[in-house]
């Protein structure tokens, strides 16, 4: 066993005792005291949805390399519970100074665990190529620089907290892509990074996870709930209609690609996230679902074979065609929508479009430019690169034997 392993495996854990200490510690001065008048609180239900969605659903979902189950499951628990601590803390530190800010605990862990989706999906497009040390320190930069970057938009913007909440998807597409670009590219012919029907399977059970619970997780800070849970419904199932019809007229043999099916039928979730509670008319709901679904398959083809070669970009999961894409279109969509519903409002009309677009422009922006730098500082030495060679394989962290044999 090399010296380098030896070193990653025995900085691991002192580095979590570090930081579960640090939150400990900040916990005890800055964290609100659970009185009942938090612990009680109407939205349980949907918080606990979309608890599950993020564990259950992004755990399995990640699953699609045959030698790098363990990993992409149990790396996604670990990260959860540390990045959400973190971001409660982070939390608790805005309500430290702003005191009438404070929604209730149950409603800041809801907040923190939507935000962890950010993280969950940047990881996507670096899977199997990062080790836990560096998967770590991505997600507290992560978390942290995705919390400024809500500030922004809404001390400055002016947008909504659910809004700026909503932008997670955008922000963790755009960021993986960014660190993935600093990471060498695979060997040509690696067998690992491919997916087996098994693997494909796990991953498709975690779409299945996901879509359940997408309609709670797009309404557990929406100011008209039933909306926003029946607009996100429609677009769900428009999309996953449309998946299985496209990837049908899209194969040469006619037959489904479960590719397609475990990404598109979620792309409607995505898209209808911004404008979930503001429609009123469910075909709209349902036209935006197709339309998500659509840019879902169509750009998997292009941007495999057009776009990532020449720039070198190798997204694991696809989570550029499964979360970027349809965010973007989903950013469109709000503003098309604002400008139809405020049309007779010329006065205020082109302040509010510029608003919204600045925020998708900021957005996207800090997340390119800190993730770039993040991908960087990742890619040291001092992290302990994997090799490329070592990538996509499970038994580089677990005890797993007969990983070497098959899988």
């Amino acid at each position: 066993m090399s010296s380098n392993y030896l070193s990653f495996r025995n900085s691991v854990p002192w580095l979590i005792l570090l930081l579960e200490t640090l939150f400990i510690i900040r916990s005890y001065f800055l964290f609100v005291r659970l009185d009942g008048q938090y612990l009680l609180h109407n939205s349980y239900p949907e918080f606990q949805d979309v608890n599950h969605m993020v564990i259950f659903g992004f755990g399995f979902f990640l699953m699609v390399l045959r030698r790098y189950r363990f990993s992409s499951t149990g790396f996604n628990l670990l990260i959860i519970v540390l990045g959400v601590q973190c971001s409660v803390l982070v939390e608790d530190l805005f309500i430290f100074f702003y005191p009438g800010a404070n929604e209730g605990i149950l409603k800041s862990i809801g907040k923190a665990i939507i935000s962890m989706t950010a993280v969950i999906i940047s990881t996507g497009a670096v899977l199997g190529k990062i080790n836990l040390v560096q998967l770590i320190v991505m997600t507290l930069v992560e978390l942290i620089v995705f919390y400024v970057s809500r500030w922004i938009n809404r001390t400055f913007l002016e947008v909504g907290d659910h809004l700026s909440l909503m932008h997670v998807h955008l922000f963790g597409a755009y960021f993986g892509l960014a660190v993935t670009s600093c990471f060498p590219e695979p060997l040509p012919g690696l067998d690992k990074n491919r997916s087996t029907p098994k693997s494909d399977l796990f991953s498709m059970l975690g779409s299945v996870f996901l879509w359940v619970f997408w309609p709670s997780f797009n309404s557990l800070l929406a100011e008209s709930k039933t909306k926003a849970i029946l607009n996100t419904y429609f677009a769900l199932a428009v999309s996953a209609v449309t998946a299985f019809m496209l990837s049908a007229l899209t194969a040469k043999d006619g037959k489904f690609r479960m590719t397609h099916i475990h990404s598109a039928v979620l792309a409607g979730g995505v898209t209808i996230s911004y404008a979930a509670e503001s429609i009123s008319h469910p075909w709209i709901a349902m036209i935006l679902g197709l339309l998500g679904s659509v840019i879902t398959i169509l750009g998997s083809h292009c941007l495999q074979s057009c776009l990532n070669p020449p720039l070198k970009i190798h997204d694991t999961s696809g989570v550029h065609f499964t979360f970027g894409l349809p965010a973007v279109l989903g950013v469109l969509a709000q503003v098309v929508l604002l400008v139809v519903r405020e049309w007779t409002n010329s006065s205020s009309l082109d302040y509010l479009v510029l608003l919204h677009i600045g925020a998708f422009c900021q957005t996207i922006s800090i997340a390119l430019i800190t993730g770039f730098i993040t991908g960087s500082v990742l890619n040291t030495r001092l992290l302990k690169i994997i090799p490329v060679s070592k990538y996509f394989e499970d038994q580089f962290y677990w005890e797993f034997p007969h990983l070497a044999v098959g899988f």
